[in-house]
């Protein structure tokens, strides 16, 4: 882990972003302007992670691992309700479409591309199924009784959760959430600490100091606003868009996870192209869950506070391909050994999401 320099990219961006927001705000969204919104809303999103990385790198495995997932998540809470509170009814089942696209991605995309080019580099490679088994038992848990249980309830229409529902599933999922983190980082830490005598020089690398921590921490709170700040403003534009290409609203769930877990994918693949598959999963798997645990309360309390309309029940093609994702990763994580068949069948079941959600 570098250290941070004063004149760098990590360090001009945030401030930058911001200021494009505040320019953009003013002058209106022509081609030009959407252009260059958009290449700040994504590199604000790659400084944020940055930063995320050299606080983690201070705070060290596995809380590390769990600072990113947590600001991953914080990025896709906020653009969700940013869209949520500038839509309408429309907007009801792109909460939904975030948190399901997220869950793909990671458990078939991230872990999929992870497990084929760590095989195809080191063989056969080993973490410990004592902590991954217990998180995928959790991430099923959560995600069945967010996404697929209220297609079955009977005291609101079919998809959506009564009130009292979405208060009870939004606190089972923070509880559940809190359970692991107590599990990952005091109870049972060492199940999610790599293998000695594996990694590469950023895992030995000397960590930031005091003063370089604190300013990522403060960078990264800038382009955190920022980044929401220019999601709100891109929002309208992004949506005619998809509609003049004719692909199907579940495309910008799509493409908010897809923003968000961009970078934190290609820390994943580093990890597994350098023989640490532990840190790979602890990534993949923390930010799935984290991804439900706290993005579900947080527009849970969103969608009762503001009367938001918000639908979360799957669709039937959803709903076998969580159950199929759900089957694969079970017996790609009971052996805590992966070869490179594991990746690509991960990598298959994400290439049949994609193709799905385009051709429904």
């Amino acid at each position: 882990m570098s250290k941070l320099k004063l004149i760098s990219w990590p360090v001009l961006v945030p401030p930058l972003a911001s200021a494009v927001l505040w320019w953009a705000s003013g002058a209106g969204l022509g081609t030009m302007a959407m252009l260059v919104c958009v290449s700040a809303l994504f590199a604000a999103v790659i400084a944020g992670v940055h930063h995320a990385e050299v606080v983690a790198h201070r705070l060290g495995e596995p809380l590390g691992t769990l600072v990113l997932a947590l600001t991953v998540t914080v990025i896709e809470a906020a653009l969700i309700l940013a869209l949520m509170m500038s839509g309408g009814p429309e907007k009801a089942v792109l909460a939904r479409d975030s948190i399901f696209s997220a869950v793909m991605i990671i458990c078939n995309g991230v872990m999929g591309i992870c497990l084929l080019l760590g095989a195809l580099r080191h063989h056969v490679q080993s973490f410990r199924a004592e902590g991954a088994g217990p998180e995928l038992a959790a991430l099923i848990t959560l995600s069945t009784l967010v996404l697929v249980l209220p297609v079955f309830t009977t005291s609101a229409p079919e998809g959506v959760y009564s009130t009292r529902q979405l208060v009870f599933a939004a606190v089972v999922s923070l509880v559940l959430w809190a359970v692991f983190v107590f599990a990952r980082t005091v109870r049972h830490r060492d199940y999610f600490l790599p293998e000695t005598g594996l990694g590469d020089a950023d895992e030995h690398a000397v960590p930031p100091s005091n003063a370089e921590t604190w300013l990522s921490f403060v960078l990264m709170l800038v382009s955190l606003v920022a980044l929401i700040g220019l999601a709100k403003l891109l929002s309208s534009p992004a949506e005619a868009w998809i509609r003049a290409v004719g692909a199907p609203p579940a495309t910008i769930g799509i493409l908010i996870a897809f923003v968000v877990l961009l970078p934190e994918t290609s820390a994943a693949v580093r990890a597994a192209l350098a023989n640490r598959l532990q840190s790979s999963m602890n990534l993949a798997m923390g930010s799935a869950l984290a991804s439900i645990g706290l993005t579900v309360p947080v527009v849970v309390v969103a969608a009762i506070l503001f009367e938001l309309p918000l639908v979360l029940g799957l669709a039937p093609k959803d709903l076998v391909l969580f159950a199929l994702t759900a089957v694969v990763s079970t017996v790609t994580l009971v052996t805590g050994r992966t070869n490179v068949t594991h990746g690509a069948v991960h990598l298959v079941l994400f290439a049949v999401f994609v193709f799905l959600a385009f051709e429904p």
